[in-house]
């Protein structure tokens, strides 16, 4: 597969200035000015028809003048030329362009009408995109800064990705002063072709990156940008800053779950599954891409902290177990050991308070044996300076015991000004973790926790096939289309409650009566005690409405409390007409809870999953925790693990309650995956026991399902394509299985490509190999399912499972094209693998949507070739390079 389409914009051999100038104030100029002294390796070719030459470099009239096609076009240009100049760039044959800054000085109706333009003629020549409204692109590394802003970038490890200039600029300043460098700095801005997501799947593969720093603002296409963000933290921690954390409810709430997850708990419930980290602030934003990118990694939550003062060793404690971390029990050989060497005095305990007068020995001793217990994952060290603490020496013992830790990772906080500088100037010196305060400190730490966390959830690829509970699919969506077509946006409760039991959600027996006769009937049939209330898709609270009678124990009862709620909902509600009543058997357990279940449709990242205290209190307790769809038995027990109710309901335990839920969450996931017409959905209550879980009430909006497209359109995670599976037979008779590959594949992956002959393996990955490095088996295993697929063929038996080949299609910019490619085993060859794999690839990729399927092969590789050709594969020479053939074919 070739390079990637955002390598002309990060690696560009040559630059087109176009607006060049050396007029002074203007942005041409400025950018002029940042090429020359940023020392830019590559060549940078000014273009504007004022001028012969500029800055002492020949400048010609259009881009079509040059005697080369430049890798990158820059357009500091006014907004009304941009169409035209897209336009010479096209025809020149540049296809990656910066557009700066081109609403300045244009109303915005005029600068929108101009963007369309310009984007319809950059797609028309197949020119990428970055802008307008934007200060520009930086990469440190080349030299190279093509930003109209006079801020300048050292060459550092970290990438920055931005939507805000204002903040990318302060950002740069902050960060030269504290001599902190950058691989690629890149200000998106209101760009309306490459974003967030091309950014970020380009920077997972690049070298000169071992962090990303993203500041956003906005989400515009979520599966874009999940898919990148995705791609990115499977191979390098992104660390992310999001603003708008606070902003008013979104939209109206006409369901419990709507008004209590917002825009911000799903904008964090993707980052989760994205394997990303979340910061506050700016200051955190570098430190934990700091920590990170150093390799310091938590495996667990019990921290020690080693403190020579009693209040900052409780304030630390404070902090830690607000941030979900906890205090580490120290064993008891570790408390001995600190009894031995410190004063009778000790705290005896963690926070581990080594007293007013440590010296640095005392300070050596407490961390050493802390870090030396098992049960100690991480440590804080805090000191003040009292009078016969020596902060400089103390900080040489801290780095004595700590440095190189990664794996149990110390951090230092020196509390005070003067008399601690030096100290923290040799942690700094060393690159040694430390803050001046507990709340930096241990927000470093809790950074790492998370980290870890949400790479646990990355790794999650549910499956329904795995957990699959078969649902009457048809019976639910009878009920939702009837309801759509009788013009209704929510079920009534007894509709809600059957869509609930098509997908084998445990939901109390509940019948519709429409007079007292039939309430008295299905009364009876039902077994007293019951409930009996309104039925109506208009009344979202019913005992506010009146519409409620609980406990009916007899069958007159039941009877005149027909009456009674029809008579109070037509009092309170002349307006609607319920479809009579529901009456159910009250379902009140000995020892039961009150939890709920709930689903929001968010507008950038589709549904939404809730899980929390239930009852008619909800909005008043607010204790729930919020994921993505799909969910697997993982995802449902760490949802159910995030809210104070599941602590006290011991879900942490295996147990036939935590079971039980686990079940009814993952129907829900598959209610939301497999039913676009829902928008939100309340379980409130699910009663629960020892061992049950039994939704009690239920409420279910909808909405006619967005026009025919892709699968799972809906959803911003694309789920495992389980139904991709095909059992198939060689001409031999060898049975083969076929399936897209799974991250626990990893390890058969890097065994099949050892296992190639130097030549195979030449001809597939194009350059000499011996195995695939680890960001390699990374990106071929843990893959975006929604922008590409690789199928695997197995040969499983009782003993051994063998890969046989596989066959990988990414999808291309352009969204209706993809490139593949095939590796089968040597001993494999020739006997229809290869053949059986790329027709199910094809299929695949058709489902997909796509409209053409291409890839580059060695001109040697005549087997290869042959295959194509067999497939339907037109082939052509690469005009680039004559080693290559290039093949395709329509879909």
């Amino acid at each position: 597969m070739g390079s990637h389409y955002l390598e002309r914009f990060f690696n560009p051999d040559s630059v087109a200035l176009i607006g060049a100038s050396e007029r002074s104030g203007g942005v041409g100029q400025q950018v002029m000015d940042n090429l020359l002294e940023g020392g830019y390796t590559g060549r940078i070719l000014p273009v504007n028809p004022r001028h012969r030459e500029v800055r002492g470099l020949p400048c010609v009239a259009s881009v079509r003048d040059l005697e080369e096609t430049p890798d990158l076009a820059v357009l500091a240009v006014p907004p009304r030329a941009i169409v035209s100049v897209l336009e010479d760039c096209g025809r020149r044959g540049v296809r990656a362009a910066l557009v700066l800054a081109a609403g300045l000085g244009e109303p915005r109706s005029v600068t929108k009408r101009l963007e369309r333009t310009a984007m319809r003629t950059a797609r028309r020549y197949g020119i990428r995109v970055i802008g307008p409204d934007w200060v520009g692109l930086m990469r440190p590394p080349l030299g190279l800064n093509a930003t109209y802003s006079r801020s300048t970038a050292k060459t550092g490890h970290l990438a920055l990705v931005s939507q805000s200039g204002a903040l990318t600029t302060a950002v740069l300043d902050w960060a030269l002063a504290r001599q902190i460098g950058f691989s690629a700095v890149v200000s998106l801005g209101d760009t309306t072709d490459v974003d967030f997501g091309d950014v970020l799947d380009f920077l997972a593969l690049d070298h000169h990156t071992r962090s990303i720093l993203l500041y956003v603002e906005t989400i515009g296409d979520a599966r874009r940008f999940l898919s990148g963000l995705r791609a990115a933290a499977r191979i390098k921690p992104v660390i992310v800053m999001k603003v708008g954390r606070h902003r008013e409810s979104y939209r109206a709430a006409s369901t419990h779950t709507g008004s209590l997850v917002g825009q911000d708990d799903a904008f964090g419930a993707a980052l989760d599954r994205a394997g990303a980290v979340r910061v506050p602030t700016i200051g955190q934003l570098f430190a934990a891409a700091e920590l990170l990118a150093a390799g310091h990694r938590l495996n667990g939550d019990r921290i020690a902290v080693v403190t020579n003062g009693g209040g900052p060793g409780i304030i630390a404690t404070d902090l830690l177990v607000d941030r979900g971390l906890e205090m580490a029990a120290l064993s008891e050989d570790t408390r001995r050991h600190l009894a031995e060497g410190l004063p009778r005095r000790w705290s005896r305990g963690n926070p581990v308070d080594i007293l007013g007068d440590a010296d640095a020995e005392r300070y050596r001793l407490a961390l050493q044996a802390c870090l030396d217990d098992p049960g100690v994952d991480g440590a804080v060290v805090v000191l003040t300076p009292q009078g016969r603490t020596d902060p400089t020496g103390t900080a040489d013992a801290v780095l004595e015991v700590g440095a190189g830790r990664r794996r149990k990772p110390v951090v230092a906080c020196w509390m005070g000004g003067r008399r601690i500088r030096a100290g923290r100037d040799r942690f700094t010196r060393k690159g040694f973790p430390n803050y001046a305060t507990p709340e930096n400190a241990v927000e470093a730490l809790s950074a790492l926790s998370r980290y870890r966390h949400s790479q646990e959830l990355l790794m999650q690829v549910p499956d329904a096939r795995d957990q699959w509970v078969e649902p009457d699919l048809a019976r639910a969506r009878e009920v939702i289309h009837a309801a759509l077509e009788a013009g209704q946006n929510r079920l009534t409760p007894y509709q809600s409650k059957q869509v609930l039991d098509a997908f084998r959600i445990p939901v109390i027996p509940t019948r519709v009566a429409r007079s007292a006769s039939e309430a008295r009937q299905a009364a009876e049939a039902l077994g007293l005690p019951v409930a009996v209330k309104i039925n109506s898709p208009e009344i979202v609270h019913k005992a506010a409405a009146g519409g409620v009678r609980l406990n009916l124990v007899a069958l007159d009862a039941v009877e005149r409390a027909y009456h009674s709620v029809m008579e109070s909902v037509s009092r309170n509600h002349p307006d609607i007409t319920p479809d009579g009543v529901s009456v159910e058997p009250m379902h009140s357990p000995l020892h039961g809870r009150e939890v709920m279940l709930g689903v929001v449709r968010d507008p950038v990242f589709g549904p939404v999953i809730s899980f929390g205290a239930g009852g008619s209190m909800v909005e008043m307790i607010h204790d729930r925790a919020v994921t993505l769809p799909p969910l697997n038995d993982f995802l449902a027990r760490d949802v159910m693990s995030r809210t104070r109710v599941g602590r006290h309901l011991g879900l942490d335990r295996d147990t036939p309650l935590r079971r039980a839920l686990e079940h009814a969450l993952l129907r829900l996931s598959d209610l939301v995956t497999l039913l676009p017409e829902v928008r939100d959905l309340d379980i409130n209550p699910v009663i629960v026991d020892a061992d049950s879980a039994l939704a009690v009430d239920a409420r279910l909006n909808i909405a006619t399902a967005a026009g025919v497209g892709r699968a799972h359109e809906h959803m911003a995670i694309m789920p495992y394509p389980g139904h991709l599976r095909w059992q198939e037979r060689l001409g031999d008779g060898t049975p083969v299985l076929i399936r897209p590959i799974r991250p626990e594949d990893a390890a058969m992956e890097q065994a099949f490509v050892r296992s190639l002959s130097e030549r195979s393996r030449y001809f597939r990955f194009m350059e000499h190999i011996r195995e695939l490095s680890t960001s390699m088996l990374i990106r071929f295993t843990q893959i975006d399912y929604d922008r590409e697929l690789a199928l695997v063929a197995l040969r499983e038996d009782q003993e051994t499972r063998e890969m046989l080949a596989v066959a990988r299609f990414v999808t291309n910019p352009d969204r209706q094209s993809c490139e593949f490619a095939i590796a089968v085993a040597d001993n494999w060859q020739g006997r229809g693998v290869g053949s059986r794999l790329m027709e199910r690839l094809l299929e695949a990729a058709r489902e997909h949507g796509l409209q053409r399927m291409e890839g580059q092969v060695l001109a040697q590789n005549r087997g290869m070739l042959a295959l194509m050709e067999r497939l339907g594969f037109s082939r052509r020479r690469d005009p680039d390079d004559p080693a290559l053939v290039r093949v395709e074919r329509p879909l």
